[in-house]
């Protein structure tokens, strides 16, 4: 079982920066490997991928949409994900969710992962 908190959420202008950070419970990062993801939900939009990476951190991806602009990072000492966004924008106003899938291969399919977090707030105004 594996526990996911998120949290660094907030209300910003556009151009603004955050970073998200996402606990992870020590069960799941003292006994196997994890490749860890970010996903969004929009206003009336289904829900959406962001970032992956994987248990060494040396392969990531991103969607489209955020290349750029954000970067995922985790720190596996810390049992903590991270997601530094810049340059945001009104479109990147979602709930953010970080997910965890027990694999060494990252994927951007949110039926891969098996555990995820409450989610945290992001709200940018124009």
């Amino acid at each position: 079982q594996v526990q996911l908190v998120e949290s660094g959420g907030g209300l910003v202008q556009a151009g603004d920066s955050l970073r998200l950070s996402c606990a992870a419970s020590e069960r799941a990062f003292g006994t196997y490997t994890y490749a860890l993801g970010w996903f969004r939900q929009r206003p009336g939009n289904k829900r959406e991928f962001v970032a992956t990476i994987d248990w060494t951190g040396g392969n990531r991806d991103y969607a489209d949409s955020v290349k750029g602009r954000f970067t995922i990072s985790r720190v596996n000492v810390k049992k903590t994900l991270y997601l530094q966004m810049n340059d945001l924008k009104p479109e990147d106003t979602a709930v953010y969710c970080c997910a965890a899938r027990r694999s060494v291969v990252v994927s951007t399919r949110d039926a891969d992962y098996q555990y995820w977090g409450q989610g945290t707030q992001v709200t940018v105004s124009s």
